[in-house]
């Protein structure tokens, strides 16, 4: 099968296009024929050597994609060739006391496809039969792709972990990514009045036009002042930080007491200064959140293609595959960015 792959951690200039063998699945596995994938930091951390963990080489990378099933294990019923799917990337063991009780993002054998086995930036892939949802009706390949990190992500955050309801002030960092672009669907469709931040003037619209009450450009102004002004100094219900040591302490700012402040990523780094009285003072409710379970995606796949849309910012074709994940790294884009095999 023709594949996107590196061969050593570096940048994504080391990614190679070449040929590998296709995978071969067991009875309880499904052989899923990739026509997109979308991309995350993580393919980004992974590949540059950050993830503690040894990465199996050749590594084929990427973990959201969508595509049409190839093939069935004798085991799996719910799906058949043809099938138009979802491949979701959250892998557990399944036997667990987490897994069988719903929590399987809790499972201690939980990874995600395309970090600790081969991933999605190939003709095919294969993942446990459980891992794959069909498609909702009226969403391209490119739309579904976008879906798996950043929507489980969001909905566990907003609606298991944080309650939103109607009514609530949700700041969300980053209005432009991926995740940020869901954070605010899912807000919105709950009732509640969102804040977001971007990092340039051209992404304020876009916003706006997704959903967003309040955009403010942090580069222009300081976000917590912005939302003092915002919310009259009442602050909010909910804060959604994925940025990490530059914002988080702002974000525990931001927080009304009460509120919950909710973390799943760092990419300005992992290492934030945190001022204790600020939390315990506020009663916040601290959530760190990896990902969310197999049920959320099930519950909440119902509401594409409305009110939830994933947005795309641009398509690529695997033979660019590099310049996709130059765009990645630019921040010059609004949404996700996909890769059409």
């Amino acid at each position: 099968m023709k594949a996107a792959f590196y061969t050593e951690h570096g940048s994504y200039e080391n990614i190679k296009i070449g040929i590998l063998p296709d995978p071969q699945i067991d009875e309880n596995e499904v052989l899923v024929r990739v026509k997109a994938f979308s991309l995350n930091h993580l393919d980004i951390w992974v590949m540059e050597g950050m993830y503690p963990a040894e990465i199996p080489m050749p590594h084929i990378f990427g973990s959201d994609a969508a595509g049409v099933v190839e093939k069935v294990g004798k085991c799996v019923k719910h799906v058949k060739p043809g099938d138009k799917v979802i491949v979701y990337p959250g892998i557990s063991c399944g036997v667990c006391e987490k897994c069988l009780s719903g929590q399987d993002n809790l499972c201690n054998q939980y990874f995600l496809l395309g970090v600790l086995n081969n991933g999605v930036s190939a003709e095919y892939v294969k993942v446990p039969g459980i891992n794959v949802f069909k498609i909702p009706d009226d969403l391209s390949f490119e739309e579904a792709a976008s879906i798996g990190i950043t929507y489980t992500t969001m909905w566990h955050s907003l609606v298991t972990r944080s309650n939103v309801k109607a009514g609530d002030v949700v700041l969300i960092h980053g209005g432009g990514s991926g995740v940020g672009t869901a954070g605010i669907q899912i807000a919105k469709m709950f009732g509640a009045t969102v804040i977001t931040t971007v990092g340039d003037d051209w992404k304020v619209e876009k916003a706006r036009q997704i959903g967003a009450d309040y955009i403010v450009n942090y580069k222009n102004l300081d976000f917590v002042d912005a939302v003092k002004q915002i919310t009259e100094g009442k602050m909010c219900d909910i804060v959604i930080d994925h940025i990490g040591k530059e914002t988080f302490q702002g974000s525990i700012e931001c927080a009304k007491r009460g509120g919950s402040v909710v973390t799943f990523g760092a990419t300005t780094g992992g290492e934030a200064t945190i001022i204790l009285r600020k939390i315990f003072g506020k009663n916040l409710r601290i959530h760190g959140v990896y990902m969310g379970t197999k049920g959320e995606v099930a519950h909440y796949l119902q509401f594409f293609p409305n009110p939830l849309k994933p947005v795309i910012d641009s398509v690529f074709e695997l033979d660019n595959v590099q310049e996709a994940y130059k765009k990645l790294l630019s921040r010059q884009f609004f949404g996700k960015i996909v890769v059409k095999i």
